[in-house]
């Protein structure tokens, strides 16, 4: 898919703006930062129950997917950050989508992925992430890892493991990579979209050729996904510097229930009161735990 920025976007390059105290250079962009990503088979009934109303997981054959994405951003106007996104590949719409359909038309139908995870390095990058997208982002102790063997990514709190994620580098980066991804998000008691326009290289494995794995640590944060019987990944992504360019267009909708919510949802009272700061957590040190084969 070749999705190219809005005009709009272009045409205040160089401007600036400052919302909710966080201000920004435009266009708010990441350039010169490597990401990875990680795709595993999840079990698609289990999978619903993570997703709110008019939310369906994207279904490859039987199989829904789990998507584990981590991006080195190195230069932004907010500075450094590791973003840690976990998420379930999903469609918006009143009815599920066919399989397989929504990952070739994905605009037709309204394809992105729901984040359920979003912990970043830095504050400011949680007041602006979550204060004007919408996106579940925390705080975190994260890294970021490269070498010949792995690419990883480690996401600790309260001093336990939360999530591990490795794959084994491609033996070339030279796809071409110009496309929209949509994140889907909670916030406020609303559904949020958000859209990013990728610019890029990458490597990709498929299937057998594929050696990457995910760890779901003792913190309690995450233990629910234990219940999706995560599988073997069948693809993962090395992008080793991205361009990536946030829309400034978001849209939302009323989370609806059959009955009232009886306890409120997280809103801007977890934002309002958070500082500029660009300081990082400490490096993640809980143990991770091997891999039984020995293999990445």
């Amino acid at each position: 898919m070749f999705d190219k920025i809005p005009e709009r976007i272009k045409d205040y390059a160089g401007r600036f703006s400052l919302v909710d105290g966080v201000p920004f250079k435009l266009p708010v962009a990441a350039t010169h930062s490597p990401a990875l990503m990680a795709i595993f088979p999840i079990d698609a009934e289990k999978a619903r129950a993570f997703l709110p109303k008019g939310i369906h997981p994207l279904r490859l054959w039987r199989k829904a997917l789990l998507i584990v994405t981590v991006i080195d951003y190195r230069e932004t106007p907010i500075g450094k950050y590791v973003e840690y996104s976990i998420a379930i590949a999903c469609t918006h719409g009143k009815k599920p989508a066919p399989r397989l359909l929504p990952a070739l038309f994905m605009d037709f139908f309204k394809a992105g992925q729901y984040v359920v995870d979003l912990p970043v390095s830095s504050e400011i990058s949680v007041k602006g992430g979550k204060g004007i997208w919408g996106m579940p982002k925390h705080q975190g102790h994260l890294n970021f890892n490269i070498s010949e063997e792995r690419i990883s990514s480690q996401y600790d709190l309260d001093g336990k493991l939360v999530a591990y994620v490795e794959i084994e580098p491609p033996k070339k980066t030279c796809i071409p990579v110009r496309t929209k991804a949509s994140n889907y998000c909670s916030f406020r008691g609303m559904l949020m979209k958000s859209d990013i326009f990728l610019d890029a290289r990458c490597g990709i494995r498929l299937f057998r050729n594929v050696k990457a794995r995910f760890v779901i640590g003792d913190h309690p944060r995450l233990q629910a996904m234990k219940e999706l019987e995560i599988g073997e990944a069948i693809a993962t992504v090395f992008l080793p510097s991205i361009t990536g360019t946030l829309d400034d267009h978001v849209e939302s909708w009323f989370l609806d229930s059959d009955q009232l919510p009886e306890k409120a949802p997280e809103g801007m009272e977890s934002v309002v009161g958070l500082s500029l700061s660009e300081e990082w957590l400490s490096p993640p040190s809980a143990p991770i735990p091997p891999h039984a084969d020995g293999r990445c």
